[in-house]
């Protein structure tokens, strides 16, 4: 199969400033609210529930005061070489030609969750459950997001109806190009410390397509060749090393 030339035509990624970013969750409330997340009767058990956006919290392992915490939200990786499209029998994910956004579609899904034993970011989740919401929560539903069924799987779709929306309003005033504010994923617009930057990372006037260039910029287990769209920033270096689980001894970078 031909490689695709992703430095045609749109790319939308994002880059996570780590050094900003503090965990609040904020990011993980606007997903949820922005996209008909479903909640389960029981949000205890973290196995089953419904999730678009996870924050992990990692540390540099050392003892206090030499301790160092750092937060990574991780949404979709939105993959340029995405390892859940090809494995899916029912065609039900894949990469948009035009705007390189990985989607789902729910009503083609099977359920075998082929999709998520091959994403090595566990950014997919499957609904156990009919969607469930608590009572007068769905007046405040998303109409431009469909609630998912039980035994299909979702996930973070860079809000892909805001890009709709977008083009929509922008093809009403004659213009085919968005420009860089016109569309912002919900967790991009809530973040109270900016950590996250979004746009077209083929773009030279978008600020991502310059942050993706700095020294401090990496992105998760680059190794697999998978090409995430999401970039992640940090002065650490502790940190860009953990991204790609490097063994003992393996790293000549330095501390």
């Amino acid at each position: 199969m031909k490689k695709e030339d992703s430095t045609k035509g749109n790319r939308y990624g994002m880059v996570i400033d780590l050094d900003k970013c503090t965990g609040c969750g904020v990011c993980l409330i606007a997903c949820a609210s922005e996209n008909n997340v479903p909640v389960m009767y029981d949000e205890s058990d973290k196995t089953r529930n419904i999730t678009w956006l996870q924050i992990y919290m990692v540390t540099n392992g050392k003892e206090f005061p030499e301790t160092e915490v750092v937060y990574i939200p991780r949404p979709c990786m939105q993959c340029d070489n995405p390892p859940c499209v090809p494995v899916c029998p029912a065609t039900a994910t894949d990469k948009d030609p035009t705007s390189k956004i990985i989607s789902q579609i729910y009503t083609r899904c099977i359920g075998c969750r082929y999709c998520m034993a091959a994403c090595p970011y566990h950014a997919r989740v499957f609904n156990w459950f009919d969607p469930w919401f608590p009572e007068g929560m769905d007046r405040y539903l998303s109409p431009e997001v469909s609630p998912r069924m039980r035994g299909v799987v979702e996930k973070c779709s860079f809000c892909h109806h805001r890009l709709m929306r977008a083009k929509a309003k922008a093809y009403v005033k004659g213009r085919r190009d968005l420009k860089e504010d016109e569309y912002i994923p919900a967790c991009v617009e809530a973040c109270p410390t900016k950590a996250i930057t979004f746009g077209d990372l083929n773009n030279p006037k978008h600020k991502v397509s310059e942050l993706i260039k700095s020294s401090y910029a990496f992105r998760l287990l680059e190794r697999l060749n998978t090409e995430p769209k999401v970039y992640y920033s940090s002065t650490k270096n502790w940190v860009r090393r953990m991204a790609d689980n490097y063994l003992s001894g393996e790293y000549k970078g330095g501390d």
